[in-house]
């Protein structure tokens, strides 16, 4: 389970030794035993890792389409062989069920690659506009940084578009859960990505994080993660004015309007609040349902929380497994006793363990009604499995309310009548909004408004993010 690279970095197309060797244990999130360590760099092994991209980029950047596209099917190609092995180390490190994580957080992360291969193949980066030649060029080296909650997914988000555009970089992937990424390093170097185009460097924030930010060697920061950190990058980015892209915490209102299929929803909503184990930042978190039905909706909430099987991620069955680390268990139990005190109604779920468990970092999966937005549990991320059931008088209220949050990643609608329903989420202010529950598309862009980030990613979108914009005046002139 533990990558025989645990302890190595991916630089220049080799496995190396830190500078300075420093480990740091990942833990088994289901056990709370220590599953293996990982090294973790610092400002030295990020100056190699830059100085390896920045050599690679002249090169690269002129590779042709075709090149990249070849490449890409390679990469794939290579996933495939590895995708259950990876669906079983993210489950290990991080505690997704193992289903779950081979099906849904392997599977997004294949799902990135064929996205960027498949746009790829048509991209326009070149336009004619009468005499004015419309060029979009890779931006030069981008530095990545990636959360734990669905870890393949937001590191091949932002790898597959760079390498299709013609980028180079240097990731940090999350420490808590860092082995997928050696993984996906090991899948680019067998498809032959040429050395220093990818570069791996683990560690911390402190350590990696900000020397990656505030480097001038890097042009463009990628970073997916809390609010706290997301400011934290940009601060340190803006003195080498490089572009900074965000993808951060969300809060998302779930609007259930008096028209639609309150059982089929509600259990919905909770199911989607749940799923990860509250662990996913476009999570609708919210549920905002008519005041008159307050009652009603709580007792579906109850019953679709309760039927909920927690346990051990290698059972069968199971829908939820641990969160990720003691840290945040902590914090999510902080939380859930914080909505006790505040008033709310505890309609299941609540402190401590589900019944049966006695080791792992497992929560009950929790449902607050009555609860006034200005609550600690409707403004704060919990990033836990915990939903709160908000009141609205009418429609009116209810965009109100779902707008009243610094956060604006995601929003949810539900209605029997689809263009009510579009009506509504034409008012909500984030950065995507679903009708009834809609899947998420990979090809529509992913990012958030307000305090959620400023970026967005996924499909063409993604490409974007990595190109420079430049007019070649006079191309066509007369």
């Amino acid at each position: 389970m533990v990558p025989a690279n645990a302890l190595k970095f991916y630089i220049n197309g080799a496995w190396v030794d830190p500078v300075e060797p420093r480990t740091v244990d990942v833990i088994n999130p289901a056990t709370e035993a220590v599953l293996g360590q990982v090294s973790i760099g610092s400002a030295k092994d990020v100056d190699l890792a830059v100085a390896a991209a920045r050599a690679a980029f002249p090169g690269y950047s002129k590779t042709t389409r075709e090149e990249r596209m070849a490449l890409l099917e390679k990469i794939i190609a290579g996933y495939k062989k590895r995708f259950n092995e990876m669906g079983a180390v993210i489950s290990a490190e991080m505690g997704a069920p193992l289903a779950m994580a081979v099906k849904m957080q392997a599977g997004a992360g294949m799902g990135h690659f064929m996205t960027a291969l498949a746009i790829l193949k048509d991209f326009k980066f070149a336009e004619n506009w009468g005499s004015t030649e419309i060029l979009r060029e890779p931006i030069g080296v981008a530095g990545m940084i990636t959360p734990w909650n669905w870890p393949a997914n937001q590191i091949t988000c932002k790898i597959a578009p760079a390498l299709a555009t013609g980028c180079t970089m240097v990731l940090k992937p999350s420490e808590i859960a860092p082995y997928n990424a050696i993984l996906i390093a090991e899948i680019l170097h067998e498809a032959g990505v040429p050395k220093g185009v990818f570069n791996l460097v683990n560690g911390d924030g402190p350590g990696v994080g900000s020397a990656m930010a505030a480097h001038p060697g890097i042009d463009i920061m990628s970073f997916t993660g809390s609010t706290r950190a997301g400011v934290e990058v940009a601060i340190r980015a803006a003195p080498t004015v490089k572009r900074v892209s965000q993808e951060l915490g969300g809060k998302s209102p779930n609007i259930l309007l008096d028209d639609c299929d309150f059982p089929k929803m509600v259990t919905a909503g909770v199911q989607a609040c749940m799923r990860n184990s509250g662990q996913s930042c476009n999570a609708p978190t919210r549920m905002l349902v008519p005041a008159a039905r307050m009652k009603e909706v709580a007792g579906i909430a109850k019953a679709a929380a309760e039927s909920l099987k927690v346990g051990d991620p290698n059972a069968d069955g199971i829908d939820l497994g641990p969160v990720v680390s003691a840290a945040q268990w902590q914090k999510i139990q902080g939380l859930i006793a914080k909505g006790i005190e505040g008033g709310a109604t505890l309609a299941a779920g609540g402190p401590g363990r589900p019944e049966g468990l006695t080791k792992g970092y497992y929560v009950r999966p929790t449902i607050f009604a009555d609860v006034d937005n200005k609550m600690t549990i409707a403004q704060e991320e919990i990033f836990g499995p915990v939903l709160v059931i908000i009141p609205y008088k009418d429609e009116a209220d209810a965009i109100k309310i779902a707008n009243d949050t610094p956060f604006g990643l995601a929003a949810y609608v539900e209605s029997g009548d689809r263009e009510h329903a579009v009506r509504v989420a034409r008012e909500i202010k984030a950065g995507m909004v679903h009708i009834n529950m809609a899947f998420a598309d990979g090809k529509a862009p992913f990012g958030g408004m307000k305090q959620s980030g400023n970026g967005r990613e996924w499909g063409k979108f993604g490409f974007d993010e990595y190109l420079e914009v430049k007019s070649v005046l006079g191309y066509n002139a007369a």
